[in-house]
Parts: structure tokens; C-alpha cells; sequence
């Protein structure tokens, strides 16, 4: 199915079928009835935009779900008093221990450090099953189960060389892959 223009009539029809269940969607992200339809009509503002722009979208509903989503982080990054910048060392590599405390940290329960903390959740889960099955047992182990090394190396019957060549590469590529989601978090 190819992707054609909107029209005003088709706007209008649009509008009135989405917006009940973004509405909901939004509310259950934002917390109060006043950001979430300030939410609400940034997305529709933005469909409105890219309608008049002459612009085509394949799925309405998908399309609408992802501005709403990209606008709730907007939202919660103005609100925000997290600071994801301390994932970072001073020349922009992620701190895996930085990472580990933002993940488990439970201090915070706020629902926009919810999101953001499920957000992040999600998107490394992704990025983890990306990884070849050692490189992510070996990150994994290590990170998030605090086994040393030599232990993972002696289980496994393999060089110490080896399983911190896999951890080296996993961290790699993880900085590689996550680091869209924290230019975007931390610098938009």
C-alpha cells in the first residue's frame, strides 16, 4: 500500500477516530488532563503540518503513536530533573556503572522517570538481543550480575582474554546502538 497525501476531510476523520485512544495513551504517560492535551494537540499539530507539507504517511495510526511518543519525551525532557548526562564520561562513552544505577535506581518514582527509565529498559532489551549470544551472556554476567571475569572464564573453559574481548565488543557496539536514545534525551 503506498503512502499518499492527506487531505482536510481525511484530517478531520483522522482526528476524530485517533483521538480517544491517544488521548488515553498520552494520559497514561503524562499525569496531568492539561499536559496530556497539550501532548494530544502537538501530535495532531504536527499531522495537521506534515499534511499541509504535502507529506504522505503509510500507517496513520503507527505514525501518530510514534509523534505521540517522540512528544511525550519532549514533554518529560522540559519537565525532567533526571539527569541522563551522567551515563556519560567526559568524552562521551557511556559509564556501564552510571547505566546500571539509572536502570535499577529506584529513588525516583515519578512517572516521568518511570517512562524514561522504561524507555531506556526497552531499547537496551533490543539492543541486547542484537548482540552474537556471548558477547550479551558476558555483558550481561558481568553488568548486571557483577561476576568477575575470571569466574565467567573459568566456567566457561575459555582465556580471560577471550571474555573480555567479548565484553569489550558488546560494550561497543551497546554505546554504538544506544547512543541516538541519549544524544536525544540529553541534548534536544
Amino acid at each position: 500500500m503506498a503512502a499518499r497525501p492527506i487531505d482536510s476531510g481525511q484530517l478531520d476523520h483522522i482526528v476524530r477516530e485517533h483521538s480517544p485512544n491517544l488521548r488515553s495513551y498520552i494520559r497514561g504517560k503524562v499525569r496531568n488532563a492539561e499536559d496530556a492535551e497539550d501532548v494530544l494537540q502537538e501530535v495532531f499539530y504536527q499531522l495537521a503540518r506534515t499534511s499541509a507539507e504535502g507529506g504522505s504517511i503509510e500507517r496513520v495510526s503507527s505514525w501518530l503513536y510514534k509523534v505521540a511518543r517522540n512528544t511525550i519525551l519532549n514533554f518529560w525532557r522540559r519537565q525532567s530533573t533526571l539527569s541522563f548526562s551522567t551515563m556519560f564520561y567526559d568524552d562521551g562513552e557511556m559509564a556501564c556503572e552510571e547505566l546500571s544505577e539509572a536502570l535499577f535506581c529506584e529513588d525516583s518514582s515519578t512517572p516521568e522517570s518511570k517512562y524514561l527509565r522504561s524507555l531506556v529498559w526497552h531499547e537496551l532489551e533490543q539492543a541486547l538481543g542484537e548482540l552474537p549470544l556471548p558477547q550479551r551472556e558476558v555483558f550481561c554476567l558481568t553488568v548486571f550480575d557483577g561476576v568477575p571475569v575470571k569466574d565467567i572464564a573459568a566456567a566457561a573453559g575459555v582465556p580471560i582474554a577471550t571474555i573480555l574481548s567479548r565484553k569489550h565488543y558488546a560494550v561497543k557496539f551497546l554505546r554504538g546502538r544506544l547512543k541516538d536514545l541519549y544524544d536525544e534525551l540529553i541534548f534536544t
